[in-house]
C-alpha cells in the first residue's frame, strides 16, 4: 500500500515498550508525527529518543497514568501545544492482571479496569472535542481477542477490554458525521513481555492460548501494528465501528 500519513499527528499510549510502541514505530514511519506515552519517566523519554533516531518523524513523549483525567487533559494539552492538532489517537495502554477470577483482589480488579478502560475513555473524552474541531479524526483503540473465546484467567481483563470494544460502536455512529472513524483491533496472544512473564508462572497456560489459535503460534507486534496503520490511513475512510480481529483464526466471522 502506498499510503502515508505525511503531516498527521498521532498520539499512540503505551507506548514506551510492546505492542504500543512497534505501533508507533509503524506511523513515524508511515510519516506521522508521533507521542509516545508511558508511565515511567526516564524510561518513556528514553523510548522516544529511540524512536527519534529511527525515523524522520517528530517525536514527543508523556509521561503520566492515563486512567486520571488531569494527566489525559495535560498530555492532550503538550500535544495540542507541540504539534497543533491530533489526527489520530491509538489507544493500547493497557495490561491486566492475569488470574483466575477468584484469585484477584479488589485492588488487582480495580487496576485492570483502570489500565484499560479508564485510559481509553479519558483519552477519547480529550482528543475527540479537538478532532470534532477538526472535521477529522481516526481513533483506533486495541482490544482483545479474548473478549470473543473467553480465554483462560482473562475474566477481568476483559471486562476492561469489553467495555472498549462496546465504546467502539457507540462513538463511531455518534461521531461519523465529523469524519472520525472508531475502530479497534483486537489481537490474541503477542509475542513479548506480557506473554513471558505468563509463561514464567505457567507454561502450560500460554501453551494453551497458542494452541487455540489455528496458525500455531502467536502474533508479532508488526502484524498488530500494520492493522492499527491501516485503520490510521485515509484508505480505511469508510471503516468505522469494527473490531478488527488480527487473531491467526482463533475467532471467524
Amino acid at each position: 500500500m502506498s499510503e502515508t500519513l505525511e503531516g498527521k499527528v498521532a498520539i499512540v499510549t503505551g507506548s514506551a515498550r510492546g505492542i504500543g510502541n512497534g505501533i508507533a514505530l509503524k506511523l513515524a514511519n508511515s510519516g506521522a508525527s508521533v507521542v509516545i506515552s508511558g508511565t515511567n519517566e526516564e524510561r518513556t523519554k528514553k523510548a522516544a529518543e529511540e524512536l527519534q533516531a529511527l525515523t524522520n518523524s517528530k517525536i514527543g513523549y508523556y509521561a503520566g497514568d492515563l486512567s486520571i483525567e488531569e494527566n489525559v487533559e495535560e498530555m492532550v494539552g503538550y500535544t495540542i501545544n507541540t504539534f497543533g492538532k491530533v489526527d489520530i489517537l491509538v489507544n493500547n495502554a493497557g495490561g491486566g492482571v492475569i488470574l483466575p477470577f477468584l484469585e484477584q483482589t479488589p485492588d488487582t480488579l480495580k487496576t485492570t479496569i483502570d489500565r484499560n478502560l479508564w485510559t481509553t475513555i479519558w483519552s477519547c473524552y480529550k482528543v475527540l472535542p479537538h478532532m470534532v474541531k477538526s472535521g477529522y479524526g481516526r481513533i483506533i483503540n486495541v482490544g482483545a481477542d479474548s473478549v470473543r473465546n473467553g480465554l483462560w484467567d482473562h475474566a477481568a481483563y476483559n471486562a476492561a477490554k469489553g467495555g472498549v470494544h462496546a465504546m467502539t460502536t457507540g462513538l463511531a455512529r455518534e461521531f461519523a458525521k465529523d469524519d472520525i472513524t472508531v475502530n479497534t483491533v483486537a489481537p490474541p496472544a503477542v509475542d513479548g513481555e506480557l506473554l513471558d512473564k505468563i509463561a514464567e508462572r505457567d507454561s502450560e497456560l500460554t501453551d494453551k492460548y497458542i494452541d487455540i489459535i489455528p496458525k500455531g503460534r502467536a502474533a508479532t507486534v508488526e502484524e498488530v501494528a500494520d492493522a492499527v496503520w491501516y485503520l490510521s490511513t485515509d484508505g480505511a475512510s469508510f471503516i468505522t465501528g469494527q473490531v478488527i480481529s488480527v487473531n491467526g483464526g482463533s475467532n471467524m466471522l
